[in-house]
């Protein structure tokens, strides 16, 4: 046993080192690296070892429009980061004796339903955190994303029973944001407070997260905030502002660095925080459930890390990294993405937010950051992700090219050959509600009556297929729209299918089935 000992304590020394953490100046330089790689107006980074915050820096602007620097302050969208702020809430009144894991969700939401009877009664509090329902990849989603709809809570209760389900009942990890807006509403059911009151009250304030909120519009000041930033045209903009108004519980949160770095700290302490970590915001039992892998996700190859096994835990995603285990996630909010990496054996946070749609930012200054402490040396992952993004961009340039360039032959040849007066009308989908195909101004038109950002021209393409460009050009989410007829050749349904493969899975048109109505 002495033996094993000492040559663990060799194996530790030799790690040590070799590792070369990055300091501030390096982290300064991999930022402006990468910010002008992804052509990202704003930056945040954070690194935490050891209990402390070791870098804590804004870079670039706020926004484009104002030009205002962003700093340790500034408050980003953090997206999906907030579905662990979900799963620590439910954590919390685990350990209050008020609920269980395992207890059906039907005991706190009656109505909650889904495609199967057998399913329903069976789903449980810990099916909502861990993408296996057997609901397909985002499924649902277009309720509240694009930002602009007047779904409520109570709407996408009810209208979780029209997905379908595209895997058997926990078999397969697909991603899901409905079912932690469902999780949200059993916080409120069961604490008698809103999800947004709890998490503020019993979470942020404790920690001292000062500056943030549960959402947007419940920030109390706005005066340090990011605007989002997207392509538009070829150039990077200013786009509308996501908000959120359902589902805050998963994704709406408004934090910086500076507070983030607080809730970090916090999980690397098994849920211990304040002086010398002499409080407990939830239990150790709590904490390790979390963290412990509950769902599957396959991996495929082992990376740059060598990584062998990933999973979906409560509100994280788990992996190993070069034998570390990793604590991980990402946001993504339209204008925004965010990425929170904890590596619990080297004691090491790592949170990166952006105010531009471009995963290759927080993705190479994480990683670039990792390899120093993993004494990795010798990578570039700003120009290897840049150059691997700029490759999937090209080929989906080129798809989409080809798709407008044949569309541009049919118009100018008069190829349009199914009648506009057959299929102009109302179709509903059972979800999303109605939309209306319309003859504007003798421009073919596709608008949705609950989510206004979905209204653009349609294009003839080719057979019974038109494509519709939307008039929001920050949404690279062209799709196909396909018209099926009845026997008198009136159109009599709509299916949809995004063009892009490089197009946010969260408009799930594929989702869709819509039915002439009139």
């Amino acid at each position: 046993m002495k033996t094993l000992a000492f040559l663990f304590l060799i194996f530790i020394y030799q790690l040590s080192s070799t590792a070369q953490p990055l300091n501030s100046k390096q982290i300064d330089e991999l930022a402006a690296r990468s910010m002008k790689a992804f052509n990202v107006p704003g930056i945040a980074v954070a690194v935490i070892k050891d209990g402390k915050v070791i870098h804590s820096k804004g870079y670039g602007v706020r926004s484009l429009n104002t030009m205002e620097k962003v700093d340790e302050n500034t408050l980003f969208g953090i997206a999906s980061n907030s579905k662990a702020f979900t799963a620590a809430a439910l954590g919390m009144l685990v350990d209050e004796g008020k609920i269980k894991w395992d207890d059906k969700v039907r005991d706190y939401i009656p109505e909650f339903k889904l495609y199967s009877p057998f399913v329903t009664e069976e789903f449980t509090i810990r099916d909502l955190l861990t993408h296996r329902s057997g609901l397909g990849l985002g499924a649902g989603d277009l309720m509240f994303f694009p930002d602009s709809s007047d779904f409520t809570i109570k709407d996408v209760i009810y209208n979780l029973r029209f997905l379908k389900a595209t895997s058997s009942f926990r078999s397969k990890y697909d991603y899901d944001n409905n079912l932690y807006i469902i999780a949200g509403e059993v916080v409120a059911r069961v604490s008698g407070h809103s999800w947004d009151e709890f998490v503020e009250q019993r979470i942020m304030e404790p920690l001292g997260m000062k500056n943030t909120a549960a959402s947007f519009d419940r920030l109390k000041d706005k005066s340090n905030v990011i605007d989002g930033h997207a392509p538009v045209n070829g150039k990077v903009q200013v786009i509308a502002r996501s908000t959120i108004k359902v589902g805050h519980s998963a994704g709406g949160i408004n934090s910086s660095i500076a507070d983030l770095s607080k809730w970090v700290i916090l999980h690397l302490n098994h849920g211990k925080y304040g002086n010398n970590f002499s409080k407990k915001l939830f239990s150790e039992e709590v904490h390790e459930e979390m963290w412990t892998p509950q769902t599957i996700i396959p991996v495929r190859n082992p990376g740059p890390y060598n990584t062998h096994f990933a999973s979906y835990g409560l509100g994280f995603g788990i992996s190993d990294v070069k034998g570390y285990k990793q604590v991980s996630h990402t946001g993504g909010l339209e204008g925004m993405v965010t990425q929170i990496t904890m590596l619990p054996e080297l004691n090491l946070g790592i949170i990166v937010l952006t105010n531009q749609q471009e995963g290759g930012a927080f993705a190479s200054i994480t990683n670039q950051i990792k390899d120093s402490y993993f004494g990795i040396s010798g990578t570039d992952r700003v120009s290897e992700y840049s150059a691997n993004r700029n490759k999937a961009l090209g080929n989906a340039k080129h798809l989409t090219d080809s798709i407008w360039n044949e569309i541009v032959v049919a118009r100018k040849n008069g190829n349009t050959k199914i009648d506009w007066n057959a299929i102009t009308g109302t179709y509903t989908d059972p979800w999303l509600g109605d939309v209306f195909i319309a003859n504007k101004n003798g421009k073919l038109w596709f608008d949705s009556k609950r989510s206004p950002k979905l209204t653009g021209e349609l294009f003839y393409f080719r057979g019974n297929t038109f494509v519709v460009k939307w008039r929001d050009r920050s949404m690279d989410a062209d799709a196909f729209v396909n018209f099926s007829f009845d026997e008198n050749g009136k159109g009599a349904g709509i299916t949809m299918k995004a063009i892009s493969p490089l197009t946010d899975f969260s408009y799930d048109f594929h989702d869709l089935n819509f039915h002439r109505e009139k």
